[in-house]
């Protein structure tokens, strides 16, 4: 399995701080999974540690969908992942229960990014509190939710740029 700093090319947009908690701990990390009453997916921890949440790189930045969404016919958008602490006006993980029920979206999800219309979340129904989650996309405006990948790692791994979405469409429109 690839480990995080093996990530080519780099994950993280470092030029801005936006969405960034301060350094994960190994006490926030116990905090976190108690508190949302999950075991959070070694994969994602990882991430964590290098930075511990803020915007993903343009290079990164969407993960294509084997169906359309609102968002669009073939990928949705990753632009941000939600750190773990408690930032002023800023979001996080320990914000999943509170998120959770405002959007009316399955309870056991814990949410990793997305901006109230749409969520990439873990979900947990299938696995259980501490087991490995799939990652799902879900859609608040039109109630409808999409399975991404089976574990974040593979999420991860599928990440790429939104660039390219654009430019194959561009090559298939008649000139």
């Amino acid at each position: 399995m690839a480990r995080f700093e093996d990530l080519q090319p780099p994950f993280w947009d470092t030029s801005s701080n936006y969405g960034v908690q301060p350094p994960l701990t190994d006490r926030a990390v116990r905090e976190a999974e108690q508190l949302l009453n999950v075991a959070l997916p070694d994969s994602l921890l990882d991430l964590l540690r290098n930075q511990n949440g803020g915007q993903v790189s343009d290079s990164r930045n969407a993960f294509p969908t084997s169906r359309p969404t609102s968002w669009s016919a073939d990928h949705v958008p990753f632009d941000s992942v939600m750190g773990i602490g408690h930032r002023e006006r800023t979001l996080s993980m320990l914000d999943s229960p509170y998120l959770v029920d405002e959007w009316g979206l399955p309870t056991a999800v814990v949410l990793v990014s997305g901006d109230g219309h749409y969520w990439i979340g873990l979900d947990y129904r299938t696995c259980g509190r501490h087991g490995e989650p799939s990652v799902a996309w879900f859609d608040a405006d039109d109630n409808s939710e999409l399975a991404l990948a089976p574990d974040f790692h593979s999420f991860i791994n599928g990440l790429t740029s939104a660039r390219e979405f654009e430019s194959e469409r561009s090559e298939g429109s008649p000139d």
